[in-house]
């Protein structure tokens, strides 16, 4: 007997029952789908876009991506460059002197690659340092996307590899070889990606934008560039700087013989692809590369990482390895083989470290 003198069926119970279970039923259930849905925004879809690495702070980046992403960079960065040239609207103007009191030249074409490259870099890796030669003008910002596709070359020949974001700097040289760009010597420049961890140079993306040819390597990974196989250390060839051939000259003879070959050139990036064996009818050849004044570190950065993946070396004239971290200058001069004894080079030339300083 019920309260109230109320008798409940057995059907009644059974009713009453199944109402309370209905509505805990809607109530956890609209909790579960919220989980889900939680869930699912938080973990990329299988075989859907995936956030892009180095996207917060603290995250990690693929090396492999970050490669591919450095190759499309130079390489748009290298359309600007060529747009403006041949349209002949340089615009240049002087941004200062040298260290021996040369006027640097800034172009049109300067900004519009640093613009280019370093807006593809930063939308495609958010949380990565961009170290470039140009400012960015955050007024003039450009909004690109990247699709995440990866070259085959690249897919073939470079495994993936992630690194925390905190330990990667990139630098960028939009535009190598300025002064030569002015007087309309094409070959000479290139556009520039290099990507340093923990300070060593392990990505590097040589771009020559008015043949198209793009050299590439990474460290412990691949290349699409060898080495030159044929070197004669007694004589060797010699390229310096088009300011510098006097100065490496007198020292140079003295060293390897009067029959050693000084190749004037301009751009940090052009000298390092004449110590490779690279197919162009325009590009020269040399053994070492050899510059003895202070040089900005997104100037030798990408060719210091194509010698290393390659075996080569690029050290300052005294053999130290260069940082690619801290300030964008290289006081000590820098002398870069591949194929030979780095060492011995450093031990016959040891007049060149102080000219570096002169």
């Amino acid at each position: 007997m019920a309260p109230m003198g109320i008798r409940l069926s057995p059907l009644g119970m059974a009713v009453f029952c199944l109402l309370g279970l209905g509505v805990l039923y809607h109530l956890y259930s609209g909790f579960l789908a919220g989980r889900f849905a939680f869930f699912m925004l938080s973990e990329p879809a299988a075989g859907g876009p995936e956030t892009p690495h180095g996207s917060v702070p603290g995250g990690a980046v693929d090396l492999r991506e970050l490669l591919a992403m450095s190759v499309l960079a130079a390489v748009r960065g290298g359309e600007e460059v060529k747009r403006v040239r041949e349209g002949n609207v340089l615009n240049a103007k002087a941004k200062g002197k040298t260290r021996e009191g040369a006027e640097e030249q800034l172009t049109t074409g300067d900004l519009l690659s640093n613009r280019r490259m370093f807006y593809l870099l930063k939308g495609a890796f958010p949380a990565v340092q961009i170290n470039s030669e140009e400012h960015v003008d955050t007024a003039d910002q450009e909004t690109v996307s990247w699709d995440r596709s990866i070259p085959e070359d690249i897919k073939q020949k470079i495994q993936p590899k992630e690194v925390p974001a905190e330990s990667v700097t990139v630098w960028i040289d939009p535009l190598d070889a300025t002064q030569e760009y002015t007087e309309d010597l094409r070959q000479y420049v290139t556009t520039m990606v290099c990507v340093a961890v923990n300070g060593k140079p392990v990505i590097g993306v040589i771009h020559k934008p008015f043949s198209s040819y793009t050299a590439w390597a990474m460290v412990d990974g691949g290349s699409n560039v060898k080495a030159r196989s044929s070197y004669n250390e007694k004589t060797p060839r010699i390229i310096v700087s088009r300011s510098h051939a006097g100065k490496v000259e007198q020292v140079a003879r003295q060293t390897f013989g009067n029959k050693t070959v000084i190749i004037p050139a301009g751009g940090a990036g052009y000298k390092v692809l004449a110590l490779l064996d690279v197919p162009e009818i325009n590009q020269e050849e040399a053994d070492v590369y050899i510059h003895v004044t202070y040089i900005k570190k997104w100037d030798i950065c990408a060719g210091n990482a194509v010698l290393r993946a390659l075996g080569g070396h690029m050290t300052t004239l005294t053999g130290e390895e260069i940082s690619y971290t801290g300030s964008d200058g290289n006081e000590g001069g820098l002398i870069a083989s591949i194929n030979m004894n780095h060492k011995a080079l450093i031990e016959k030339l040891p007049d060149l470290e102080k000219t570096s300083h002169k």
